[in-house]
Parts: C-alpha cells; structure tokens; sequence
C-alpha cells in the first residue's frame, strides 16, 4: 500500500476564495475538471452497530471504510474505494464497477462479488460477509481539484456537501438531497514524502484550523 500525507481543514467561504485564487496561480487543475470542478456522488457503508461512524468519531487512529463513488453523475465510471488511515497518513485503493455491479451492491445483492478476483472487491465482500456492512447514506458535493507534480501534491476544495437522508439509490440523479446544515468548506492537502515550499507557501491561512471534519458523519445526523 502507498501512503500519503494527508491534512484536512475546516474553512470559510472567503479563505476558499482567498485559496482558489492562491492555487490557479501555482497548480494545475485536475484533468478530468469541468470548468474548474467536478460533482462527486458517495455511497457509505456501516454495519449495524454504526462502527465506521463511530470509530471516526472517537477518533480512532486507525479506520477503514468503503464507499461507493460517482462522478458528475456519468455511469460510465464508477469506484468502489476502500480507504485506510492511519494517523495523519492514508491510502486508497479502488474497483471499477458496472451501474448493474454498483446498483446490486446498493441493494445488498452481493453474492456474486466471491467470484471476482479483484482483492477490493473481495475485500469488502468479506467485510460485508463478517460484519454486516450495508448501504447507509449518499453523500453529494462540489470538489474543485488542483495537482502539482513534485511530491505528488493534490489539493481540494469541497462545498455545498449534501446528503440523502435515508435514500441510497445511488445511479438516480433524481435522488432528492439536501443541503448539509452549516457546512463549512473543507480544504484538504495530500502528498507523498516531499511538500514542496510553493505549495506550503500557497496554502497558509490564519484562520484554518485542523479538522476531523467528516462528510459521512455529518450526513448521518439527518437519519
């Protein structure tokens, strides 16, 4: 597994115009971009004891979680991510899905995931088969992504975060969301072993502060 260096933080809507102009100037966006930003659509998963949901908000040091994840509501693409972390470290990994593979899992059709030999999917087939895992809630939000070659820097922006309530039909654009009360703008930074100094330079704001901000979390507030 690759590790990286990861640092989230909450922000106001003027430090994220304040950052937005910092990093056109230093940073490319990411290429699959339009105009700027894309929408990303998340499908979490928890088993029965809500154990992702509270290891994260106990702050546990080391957490695992799936999703499933959509991008500008085009099915032509779609992961399923297993992410770790391990303090301030963390790593993914992913699966291409089919709508039919993704839209089975949804609906906790997963027997034929034993037969593949992907090692995600295998893996979270495992993890549903011994813990319970189902689908819990979607999470909608606008990221605006910028990368920066040395160091394998990558930078996001998210806001206006939304959640499903209860609904997990996750292949539906019609799905009715809504907005999550009094979300910040979350600012995230990760690298591999070097941070280059324009990059540092670029990002630092006064008024952020680290955050254990998570978006699953506080969309399963509205359950």
């Amino acid at each position: 597994m690759q590790f990286r260096h990861e640092v989230k933080h909450e922000i106001s809507n003027h430090d994220m115009l304040i950052l937005r102009q910092r990093l056109r100037m230093v940073m490319k966006p990411d290429r699959y971009v339009i105009n700027g930003q894309y929408k990303i659509r998340s499908l979490y998963f928890d088993n029965l004891d809500d154990k992702v949901l509270r290891e994260k908000l106990d702050g546990a040091n080391i957490r695992e979680k799936y999703r499933i994840r959509l991008y500008n509501n085009d099915p032509s693409v779609i992961h399923l991510e297993r992410k770790f972390k391990h303090g301030g470290l963390g790593c993914k990994t992913f699966a291409d899905l089919t709508p039919e593979q993704a839209q089975a899992i949804a609906d906790g059709d997963v027997g034929w995931m034993s037969l593949s030999t992907d090692q995600v999917i295998l893996g979270f087939y495992t993890r549903i088969r011994t813990e319970g895992l189902k689908a819990k809630v979607i999470v909608d939000y606008i990221r605006e992504p910028f990368v920066f070659a040395p160091g394998n820097v990558r930078v996001t922006l998210d806001h206006s975060i939304r959640t499903s309530l209860s609904c997990t039909d996750f292949l539906n654009p019609d799905c009715v969301t809504i907005p999550v009360k009094d979300s910040p703008c979350i600012f995230e930074v990760k690298w591999d072993n070097y941070f280059p100094d324009v990059i540092r330079d670029a990002v630092q704001l006064d008024s952020r502060n680290s955050s254990a901000f998570s978006k699953y979390a506080v969309s399963r507030m509205y359950d």
